[in-house]
């Protein structure tokens, strides 16, 4: 009869350890994020609804850089390649996307700021990155974002050299949904130009 509960013992403790891995393997991508987020780690930027209000007297200067994965036939540069700005003042910057295919596209942008370590301190509060962006073939959009750096960046010797933050975007063809569907937001159709 030991030998039983002690065979039921091990049996209900592996299925629980296998049950806890499961759910941590679940539960894993979305606590990356969030530890990306808040730390800035891997260079995440973070999102803020507005400015602190606080702009200091150093200049830090924004460099943009985009790329394309081959996935999706679109062009993609920024406006303007760099900008000096004080920390704390928000900004506005533009990329434009062309779809150079004979169809509808829909992409979507991932980003991230180097040095790494400047991430946690780079604000976006508007961005083209955070929707789907849909293009009919031919056509152009300019998408903004619109972001600061936080005056806080001061405050942290580990970022004295910091003197350029270089934001990057890379563009992929979005996943389809369930039924097959691609998906995009309204806004993004608005703001298509003609070339």
């Amino acid at each position: 009869m030991v030998n039983g509960s002690r065979n039921r013992w091990v049996l209900f403790s592996c299925l629980g350890l296998v049950m806890g891995m499961t759910a941590l393997s679940f539960a894993a991508v979305p606590l990356y994020d969030l530890f990306c987020r808040v730390t800035g780690y891997g260079g995440t930027t973070q999102q803020a609804a507005e400015t602190t209000g606080e702009v200091v007297d150093r200049v830090v200067r924004i460099r943009f850089d985009a790329s394309v994965n081959s996935s999706l036939d679109w062009q993609f540069q920024p406006v303007q390649r760099e900008m000096s700005m004080n920390v704390g003042e928000s900004a506005v910057a533009f990329y434009r996307a062309r779809n150079l295919s004979a169809t509808r596209s829909i992409g979507t942008a991932t980003f991230n700021v180097t040095p790494l370590k400047a991430g946690k301190y780079f604000n976006k509060i508007d961005c083209f990155c955070f929707t789907e962006q849909s293009l009919e073939p031919g056509k152009s959009a300019d998408m903004p974002v619109t972001f600061f750096v936080d005056p806080d960046i001061v405050k942290d010797r580990n970022l004295d050299d910091v003197k350029t933050i270089t934001l990057s975007y890379t563009f992929f063809a979005a996943e389809e949904d369930e039924s097959g569907d691609k998906t995009a937001s309204a806004a993004a159709e608005t703001r298509q130009t003609v070339n």
